[in-house]
């Protein structure tokens, strides 16, 4: 008889300090023990090895810090962290690595990767229960701050190789920056695209990961973003030839405002990766790129074959030759039952996790192709129910208590309870409550 594996979560104890007010996102960076939590007009760093705080970002907003993003392709001592905000504007930050340095040059990263509690001796930390020092904050530089948007600003992000910022907003225009700086240091960028096609409020920016292929076969920019928006769509847009960012796709579908899109973290080296939808409609969405041979990608006019039949909603100024045919290839286990705000993808394991306004935590594993094949629902058993080629394999109720659940990634464990330290995956998720709580994922095989 073949073996099954299922999965739970185990709560472990939240960050310290709590942060008493509400938390709208952690993001982890990509490589070190570090985590960005952004609260009120403040970014927290918490460090992962010792899950407590270490720094705080401050002075440089004048309404809550909505999201943050670690700019890539910079050595541990060059950090570089942009924030956007509620209030209309996006800041660059940098970390001064020459500060405080990790004693004897061990390691990477400065004072950031310290084990902090150590050098702390018995006393515990500070009175609010953080381990960072008073003049930490001094080692973080308000370095730029990036005007353009005339209300809110949602989501940011930066493309794989660290060129390009995305920035979008409430007054339904995605901004494209470039950095122009003659130095790695010299924060110096500069707009080359404004783009206006949405027709709401644009609430997430996402860069495609930088994997083999998805230039598709080079008639592109390397670079390709995808925009969800309170328009009930999902955008993706490439640079052109000509150097113009243009749309090539709307994905339309969902019923309700799509809060988020996340791209597959792991994608089959062959495909183009998929891309992951959370919607108001409480539903998640997998969209898979239509894609043919190379000798049969343009013909006659040279437009592509494979988008005859034309997209619903795309604007006059898709221009035909760049259109791409993207489907819903699966809808995820029905579990949510308000707005779904946030969902994971993990780059180690394949698991999908969600979370959103009813509080639930919920993981999600992709049923092999061969095991299925009909989007209908194929069996239901306590928990688990496959639905399009994925199930559910575990879900939490409450899992900030009474409160909404903001915001949920994968992270890598550095901790001392760690089994496996930088390699072993937790869950975090980010509250209403201030919380920012991790997750023990435990898999076992009967």
């Amino acid at each position: 008889m073949a073996s099954s594996c299922s999965i739970r979560l185990e709560a472990l104890p939240p960050l310290a300090p709590e942060l008493n007010q509400r938390a709208w996102a952690s993001i982890p960076h990509p490589t070190l023990p570090l985590l960005a939590t952004c609260h009120a007009k403040a970014v927290t760093i918490y460090s992962l090895s010792t899950l407590s705080s270490h720094s705080t970002l401050t002075g440089g907003h004048a309404r809550s810090v909505r999201v943050a993003a670690w700019k890539p392709a910079l050595p541990p001592h060059k950090l570089c962290l942009v924030t956007a905000s509620f209030d209309a504007t996006a800041a660059l930050w940098r970390w001064d690595g020459d500060k405080n340095p990790l004693p004897d040059g061990a390691g990477a990263g400065g004072a950031l990767e310290v084990e902090i509690t150590a050098a702390k001796g018995a006393s515990g930390g500070n009175q609010d229960g953080s381990d960072r020092d008073e003049d930490d904050e001094d080692d973080w530089e308000y370095t730029l701050v990036l005007e353009g948007h005339e209300s809110e600003v949602k989501s940011a992000a930066f493309s794989p190789a660290g060129q390009f910022l995305a920035t979008c907003s409430r007054d339904k225009s995605v901004w494209i920056w470039e950095d122009v700086g003659s130095t790695e240091a010299e924060d110096e960028w500069e707009t080359v695209a404004v783009l206006n096609e949405h027709e709401g409020d644009v609430k997430c920016v996402a860069w495609c990961p930088d994997v083999p292929g998805r230039t598709a076969a080079g008639k592109y920019g390397a670079d390709v973003l995808a925009t969800s928006s309170y328009d009930d769509t999902v955008r993706i847009w490439r640079e052109d030839g000509d150097g113009e960012w243009v749309c090539v796709a709307v994905l339309e579908g969902h019923n309700g405002t799509v809060w988020g899109v996340i791209w597959e973290a792991n994608p089959d080296r062959t495909k183009f990766p998929r891309l992951l939808t959370f919607s108001a409609d409480r539903t998640i969405r997998v969209w898979t790129m239509k894609q043919e041979d190379d000798d049969a990608a343009t013909q006659g006019d040279g437009r592509n074959p494979m988008f005859r039949s034309g997209l619903g909603g795309i604007p006059n100024t898709m221009r035909a030759s760049l259109r791409e045919d993207w489907e819903c290839t699966a809808i995820l286990p029905s579990v949510h039952t308000r707005d779904v705000y946030s969902a994971t993808w993990s780059s180690l394991s394949g698991l999908v996790a969600s979370t959103g306004s009813d509080g639930i935590i919920a993981v999600y594993r992709e049923i092999p192709p061969d095991a299925t094949t009909q989007q209908l629902p194929l069996k239901q058993q306590g928990d688990s129910v496959t639905f399009g080629g994925w199930e559910l394999v575990t879900a939490v109720k409450n899992a900030h208590g009474p409160h909404e659940v903001n915001h949920v990634t994968w992270c890598r464990r550095f901790d001392p309870g760690a089994e496996a330290r930088g390699v072993e995956e937790m869950l975090i998720t980010t509250g209403d409550n201030g919380v920012v709580k991790p997750w023990k994922v435990i898999t076992t095989t009967s």
